[in-house]
């Protein structure tokens, strides 16, 4: 991200500032927020506006960035870095501008999706077409703005180029591409920390030519906030004047781990009950780019087939801005993977005239917002039409006569040159580690469909496999062998197919970038955690009603062939009983004293966030409020190896996964 000066008189009218609080000429109708202060540092309650570059493929004009503390306390003032002149509100009294924000989130890396037999599904390149019309064909009084509400990250092959280290790091896919598809600003979402916060000031240092923005993310060592990223910013485009700011879920964001121990979020609600006035004040229409989720509290959206806590989500963001200014303000949402306002306007998504919308994920849809803004109406009849576009899908196997060809992509529907000159080369990068064959399955019994079907159930055969591979490659680990593994049912993301296994075919499976902790337990801990986790099952009743591709966030953990029981299901989820109980062969009841060590991964590790294995009410719509057990309270050896690196050596050793190493159902768990 650059931040080289312009200048910021340029089309703007020099005024004469409040110094010291003397009363001068022109003041009348400017904004007490703005002041000015030469040559010093912004102090608690202030903000520096600091000229920067915007996205030279991009559409802002003038951008300036928001410098200074947000959370310290509530903001009284906005002022300059130097001697330039602090810019006035632009739009005045009768005039009206139209702002298209052309907005996705929760990318996580799917920037072209690859398939041998359907081909390449080419969903930035789409929106990178759809963008430039857009602009092309923009009224003199239409700004266009290009926004992703973050997430950026983890979820495709594309997220190897990243590495595990800054010696590795070749390329930061996303925002690379970004970049080049000239978008304008982004939110941190909080997979944007999956590998640390030192690789991703790497990506940002070395591929974002957009500024990153988060008002609640605070005190990482590695990333600085006002060099690395903005609490928020203002851009200006065609004379309308746009206030950008960023927020980050404080519920699944990755904080306290080894390596970044002060990396913090704060509520959501404490930024913009600080920030936004003063942002608000200075500028015409504001874009909250919110990657808190849709809904507030405990809510079912999106990829949650059941209910998940997302603390202070878009809902109360809204209602919260709506009190706060009288300017129009958007809530772009992202991390619930909500497909909201696909028909149109639905009113349930208007709070208190605050528009709250969100492009479902993965580029599956580029969402649209026009609004006309008056500056003299505030939100009173301010927006026009919000609208989501269908990216295309691939499959080149159907036929031109077949009813679904149209529905599906074809030649002319992306931008050809974005995808050669920027794509292809990141997808030649990853030749070799896409099409590498690591081994071989040697049953049909692990497909997706199967694997999805069963994992938040019962017992699971593939997560059998990779906890018993963790179990036996812990002989090579350097604090020792461990006892059991265990790893959550969210975390099985898809199922392998018989025949040879691609890196690529493994990466499906095991997405997250989940190191893995060595905790140290006895056995009234493991009673316990068993305990926790059968209330956890999605019992056969709610089967029916449940959609098993979905995430049902509650937690339950799959375990090594170590740990055996079965399960009571009881009445309902509180009376819901772990019996049977052995570890390593031996009754539990006879080893409650002794201490075993478990490998965890680091999402359940640090608590597991909204799946709750943090002592808060086990979410995911299980129902009495049952406190959860605190895996977080655990005396952990942070190894600093990755969960699937290890699974992946597992399986190059065997050269296949099998009924014979551990690809099979073997009765450690069982349901009465």
């Amino acid at each position: 991200m650059s931040h080289h000066n312009q200048s910021l008189s340029n089309g703007l009218s020099r005024r004469t500032i409040l110094l010291g609080g003397a009363a001068t000429a022109g003041l009348a109708s400017f904004s007490p927020f703005l002041t000015f202060r030469a040559n010093a540092a912004p102090n608690v309650g202030e903000l520096q506006l600091v000229p920067s570059k915007p996205n030279p493929n991009g559409s802002i004009d003038k951008l300036f960035l928001l410098k200074g503390d947000p959370l310290a306390a509530p903001i009284k003032r906005i002022v300059a870095e130097d001697g330039s002149a602090v810019p006035s509100p632009v739009l005045k009294a009768g005039e009206r501008r139209v702002l298209r924000v052309l907005h996705f989130n929760d990318m996580h890396n799917h920037i072209t999706d690859m398939h041998k037999k359907k081909g390449d599904t080419r969903r930035l390149a789409q929106m990178v077409k759809l963008v430039k019309e857009a602009r092309s064909n923009a009224a003199k009084d239409e700004a266009v703005l290009f926004v992703s509400a973050g997430d950026d990250h983890t979820g495709s092959i594309f997220d190897e180029l990243m590495g595990w280290s800054p010696e590795e790091f070749a390329a930061d896919a996303g925002y690379r591409a970004y970049s080049a598809a000239g978008l304008d600003v982004a939110a941190i979402g909080n997979h944007e920390f999956d590998r640390g916060a030192e690789l991703l000031k790497k990506g940002i240092d070395t591929d974002a030519n957009f500024p990153l923005l988060s008002a609640n993310v605070h005190s990482s060592k590695h990333m600085i906030r006002d060099e690395d990223y903005m609490s928020a910013a203002i851009a200006e485009i065609k004379g309308l004047r746009i206030g950008l700011i960023g927020l980050t879920t404080n519920i699944d964001t990755r904080v306290g781990q080894p390596e970044d121990p002060t990396l913090a979020v704060e509520r959501p609600l404490k930024a913009i009950e600080n920030l936004l006035p003063a942002v608000s004040d200075i500028s015409d229409v504001v874009v909250i780019l919110s990657h808190c989720g849709y809904g507030e509290g405990k809510h079912a959206s999106g990829k949650a087939a059941t209910e998940r806590d997302i603390g202070d989500g878009d809902f109360a963001v809204a209602s919260l801005a709506s009190k706060l200014s009288k300017k129009p303000v958007v809530v772009v949402g992202g991390h619930t993977h909500t497909k909201l306002n696909a028909q149109g306007m639905d009113e349930n998504n208007l709070i208190d005239g605050v528009l709250i919308t969100q492009a479902q994920a993965h580029g599956k849809y580029l969402g649209d917002i026009a609004l006309s803004i008056a500056a003299d109406q505030g939100r009173e009849n301010w927006y026009n039409s919000v609208t989501l576009h269908p990216i295309k899908k691939s499959d080149k196997r159907v036929k031109a006569d077949d009813p679904k060809y149209a529905s599906l992509q074809q030649v002319g529907d992306w931008d050809s040159g974005f995808e050669e000159s920027v794509v292809v080369p990141l997808i030649k990068a990853l030749d070799s580690k896409l099409a590498e064959v690591i081994g071989d399955v040697a049953t049909d019994s692990l497909g997706r469909e199967a694997m999805i079907n069963s994992r938040y159930v019962g017992e699971n055969a593939l997560a059998n496999f990779m906890n018993d591979a963790v179990v036996a490659r812990s002989a090579t680990f350097p604090s020792g062998k461990v006892d059991f593994a265990l790893f959550n049912a969210t975390g099985v993301s898809s199922g392998v197919a018989k025949g040879a296994l691609s890196f690529k075919a493994w990466y499906d499976v095991m997405p997250y970038a989940d190191a893995i902790h060595v905790a140290t337990m006895s056995g009234r801990q493991i009673h316990d955690m068993l305990q926790s986790n059968v209330k956890r099952l999605l019992r056969p009743e709610e089967v029916a009603k449940t959609d098993m591709s979905g995430f049902v966030s509650r937690g339950f953990l799959h375990f090594s062939s170590g740990i055996r029981y079965e399960i009571e299901l009881g009445n309902d989820a509180a009376s819901s009983k772990a019996i049977n109980i052995t570890l390593s062969g031996q009754p539990i009841e006879s080893v409650l004293d002794k201490t075993f060590t478990i490998a965890i991964n680091t999402y359940m590790a640090l608590g597991g966030f909204g799946e709750a294995w943090n002592s808060k009410p086990i979410g995911g719509g299980v129902k009495g409020d049952i406190v959860s057990f605190d895996l977080r309270k655990l005396n952990y050896d942070h190894t600093g190896l990755v969960y699937r690196n290890e699974v992946i050596a597992y399986i190059r050793a065997n050269k296949e996964i099998s009924e014979f190493n551990g690809g099979k159902l073997d009765g450690r768990l069982t349901i009465r």
